[in-house]
């Protein structure tokens, strides 16, 4: 048995590495690499202290706040709405950072739209907007079967991104991790999503070829040069950029600094990648100065801590 805490390593991986991509949000590789992120730093982009994390950490805070009362989606949309229209969650009191088509369905959620079918349903629709938030369901679905796991993903996916290739991003996301929560090296974690995922997207008759084809492209992402990797706010590209960080470095540290630093949408790359290899490393292995500078690091660690006991089981 073990006394890993997974709620930490969830929100203060997601956090580290969305407030260490903040100041150079939007920023090209070229620029960064004339002043490489190494520390966590301020300022920059939106003009905000150091140790501030953005809207990707807030919505994953509404999403584990609501899990620790209990899976409802009618919550989860309450709680968007008053991060949006209120500042609920925010690190310092106001939102500065906000999706398109999160703000549009977030609005539409304000206005009493279902759940369900706020999220946009184009092939346009598939910005990174769940896949940013998505991590801590990963310990309300970790025991349940293959099939309860997609509908849970697809469910919470679908308040901002309901095409199914964003569902399906957040899935295979969900699956690695949980991969790795039950002690897989990131190799073999990746080598068992490839099969079960694929295995269970052909006998469950979702998505089309095109969609596998971005499937792939998960598994095959890992040994490509830098020059191939993309960090835009495209789903698909997203992943990509997360997976292959963590794959070519072998610590918390080195991999979130690599995906601050390939540029474009850094603070999404970031906790994306940060959630991951604080599930690989453990939450101890982020520096502790990093921790030390979090907005509002007392209520994360709280929620963390709340977080960590809905597991129904140790691992």
């Amino acid at each position: 048995m073990t006394t890993r805490s997974w709620g930490r390593d969830i929100l203060l991986g997601v956090a580290t590495g969305d407030a260490l991509g903040v100041p150079v949000e939007f920023l090209s590789r070229n620029v960064i690499a004339r002043s490489p992120v190494t520390d966590m730093r301020g300022y920059g982009t939106h003009n905000q202290p150091a140790g501030t994390w953005s809207d990707d950490s807030s919505l994953t805070f509404c999403l584990a706040e609501m899990l620790c009362n209990g899976y409802d989606l009618q919550e989860l949309a309450n709680r968007f709405v008053n991060w949006k229209e209120y500042a609920y969650w925010t690190p310092h009191g106001f939102v500065f950072d906000i999706g398109i088509a999160t703000a549009e369905a977030i609005t539409m959620l304000g206005k009493g739209g279902d759940p369900l079918l706020a999220g946009g349903i184009d092939e346009g629709s598939n910005g990174n907007g769940s896949l940013m938030r998505i991590l801590p369901l990963l310990l309300y679905v970790k025991d349940k079967p293959m099939a309860e796991r997609f509908a849970c993903v697809q469910q919470v996916s679908s308040l901002t991104h309901a095409h199914i290739r964003s569902v399906l991003a957040c899935f295979v996301y969900i699956e690695f991790a949980r991969q790795l929560m039950q002690g897989m090296n990131k190799s073999a974690a990746l080598l068992a999503v490839r099969e079960e995922v694929m295995e269970f997207v052909v006998a469950s008759n979702i998505g089309n070829p095109h969609e596998m084809q971005w499937l792939n492209s998960y598994w095959l992402c890992i040994g490509w040069p830098e020059k191939d990797i993309s960090a835009s706010g495209y789903v698909v590209k997203t992943l990509q950029a997360a997976l292959w960080c963590l794959f070519n470095t072998n610590n918390y540290k080195d991999a979130v600094l690599k995906a601050v630093n390939l540029g474009d949408d850094t603070d999404t790359v970031g906790a994306i990648l940060g959630g991951l290899a604080g599930l690989l490393y453990g939450w101890e292995s982020i520096p502790e100065r990093w921790i030390a500078v979090l907005a509002r690091k007392e209520e994360v660690l709280q929620l963390a801590d709340r977080l960590q006991n809905i597991c129904s089981t140790q691992v």
